[in-house]
């Protein structure tokens, strides 16, 4: 954790001397634990989240100035590469567009993460690296073996606990557009992913099938008058999900209906003195 300080370093030093002259200690003595130790005198309220091992705290100095604490992250790990597109000619960027939080099922945290075109479960799990210590061949002083006068033998110690990131599955190769949206669903089996035209359904633990739920593409490009911009699943009801597009229509699908949901169930668009529902 750290503690950034904005404006004039000199006044607040100056300040902090003045606040330790009239007291047995300074402001910044008086901090809790989540904030670490600076040169710079806060005389306003410290504000602490509760909780000091995930803390997000903020203290106030005199004339208006303000040390903010900051959060670090606590792991990271290279989801995607930049690939290319040999029959399409396509450079692929790296690029995340999404990320969706999968349901927890276990200690491990499970998400999903996309570019363009590729699709990653991804498993983030704590873990402890293990060293192996007493070895019974030392070294001595001129960088022989040194004698041993009992034979020891060697024992695993664990190490500092790491955030590690595995990914389980990749899903491709099922979209002709670019991803924009992804959205697990409260079922914890399934998710969704959305283009520009097409909207597909997805199984965890399948990754070379999909279904397709919804698609807007028209016979002939010209006839193209919106697009998808975003898709999501009802927090709750795992049958419901709901998507946007590029004309300002919002649109309700129920998959207990058909398994192709282009006749949405409820369609909701922004007109210009008020909002519609169909």
């Amino acid at each position: 954790m750290q503690v950034r300080s904005s404006g004039k370093r000199q006044r607040w030093a100056e300040e902090a001397d003045l606040d330790g002259a009239g007291g047995s200690g300074s402001a910044a003595d008086s901090l809790p634990a989540s904030f670490s130790r600076t040169s710079v005198g806060l005389t306003g309220a410290a504000a602490p989240d509760g909780d000091d091992s995930h803390a997000g705290s903020a203290a106030g100095g005199r004339g208006g100035l303000t040390a903010s604490a900051e959060y670090r992250f606590l792991s990271e790990f290279q989801s995607h590469e930049a690939e290319f597109d040999y029959l399409k000619s396509l450079e692929i960027e790296e690029k995340i567009n999404q990320i969706a939080w999968c349901k927890r099922v276990n200690s491990s945290l499970f998400l999903l993460s996309t570019n363009d075109k590729t699709i990653k479960l991804w498993k983030v799990s704590e873990k402890r690296a293990k060293t192996v210590a007493d070895f019974n061949v030392t070294t001595g002083p001129y960088g022989g073996a040194a004698p041993l006068a009992e034979l020891r033998v060697p024992r695993l110690v664990p190490g500092e606990p790491q955030m590690v990131a595995a990914p389980r599955r990749v899903y491709s190769n099922a979209h002709a557009y670019h991803i924009n949206s992804i959205a697990a669903n409260s079922d914890g089996d399934t998710f969704l992913s959305a283009d520009d035209l097409r909207i597909n359904l997805w199984n965890l633990e399948n990754a070379k099938l999909s279904f397709n739920i919804v698609d807007i593409k028209p016979p002939t490009l010209e006839e193209l008058t919106e697009v998808i911009t975003s898709a999501e699943f009802h927090p709750s009801h795992c049958h419901l999900f709901i998507y946007a597009s590029s004309r300002g229509t919002v649109k309700l699908g129920d998959m207990r209906a058909s398994a192709l949901c282009d006749r949405h169930a409820k369609c909701g668009c922004a007109a210009a003195e008020g909002v519609g529902v169909a």
